[in-house]
């Protein structure tokens, strides 16, 4: 016998509540009505889907089985009503977007203001962390990325390459004095990113190895496991760091050194899930995305 759709919202509801008093709440049903519900889908599936506790309700086994089944057909039927919704000229909805905390904390939430203000129905959320977001999982529409994705159901497109500039303040350069040349480096500060950090920072601590002799290796004076941190630190006058392009040009207070040199590439990518390739609300944010990199020169 099939299962009643109306048993499975029910349940839907207790299981991310933990109790039939706040499912009821969230339903607008009586805690009884609740419990009877659950009772005849457990009599239905011949199972028993929680453990009744006086502090509240824990899954059993089967329980957590269905509930990843029914959570996973409500977010589909969530994001088909969402994508019907929808249309060309028009989008509409949710649109969670995750990318790293320097590239979100700088480049990526000032041009939300415009985006908004073009698409006052898409609801927006930045997510930014620098832990890679599992878009299978569905924690994120959209990440942009700074490697390319391995996982074979996730749509990608490059949005820009970027490089590091050598950035310090005056009041650092009028202190220490302003390098010269890439050998210079082995008498400054430098802030590079730390061991720990989650994303590939292989090449990204080149300062410590640009112009050094290999037998005196340099020694940071600070490391910060991502670039948001080096570069609030840099602002500080504290030394000498690599900086992004587009972080750079939002700090006034920072000047560049070296000018003929940069570290080598990152490629940015705008990443989401194959099931999303027709929504709108990525394709509006996406080709928002690069214009905005185009008319800042900041390439692809």
């Amino acid at each position: 016998m099939p299962m009643d759709w109306d048993k499975l919202r029910v349940f839907h509801a207790v299981a991310e509540a933990g109790s039939f008093t706040h499912a009821g709440d969230t339903l607008n049903l009586s805690q009884s009505a609740v419990s009877r519900q659950i009772s005849a889908l457990e009599e239905s599936v011949k199972a028993p889907l929680f453990h009744r506790h006086a502090r509240g309700l824990i899954l059993t086994e089967q329980g957590e089985m269905l509930h990843q089944t029914v959570k996973d057909v409500f977010h589909k039927l969530s994001m088909a009503q969402a994508q019907l919704a929808e249309s060309q000229n028009h989008p509409t909805g949710p649109l969670k977007v995750t990318t790293t905390i320097g590239f979100g904390s700088t480049w990526l939430s000032s041009q939300m203001r415009e985006f908004v203000e073009l698409y006052p129905d898409v609801d927006v959320t930045l997510y930014l962390t620098d832990e890679e977001v599992d878009l299978g999982m569905r924690k994120a529409d959209v990440a942009i990325r700074m490697k390319e994705p391995r996982q074979p159901d996730l749509v990608m497109r490059p949005l820009m390459s970027i490089r590091g500039t050598v950035c310090g303040t005056k009041e650092y350069f009028d202190r220490r004095g302003r390098p010269q040349t890439p050998e210079d480096l082995d008498n400054h500060d430098l802030i590079v990113f730390g061991e720990d950090s989650p994303l590939p920072m292989a090449t990204m601590n080149w300062l410590m190895t640009i112009g050094a002799d290999p037998s005196r290796p340099r020694k940071p004076i600070l490391k910060i496991n991502n670039s948001y941190g080096i570069f609030k630190a840099a602002l500080t006058g504290l030394g000498i760091a690599s900086i992004p392009e587009y972080m750079a040009r939002t700090a006034p207070d920072l000047e560049r050194v070296l000018n003929s040199v940069e570290g080598p590439p990152t490629k940015i990518y705008f990443v989401y899930p194959e099931e999303l390739r027709h929504s709108q609300r990525i394709t509006v944010f996406r080709d928002f995305l690069l214009k905005k990199i185009e008319e800042e020169g900041l390439g692809a």
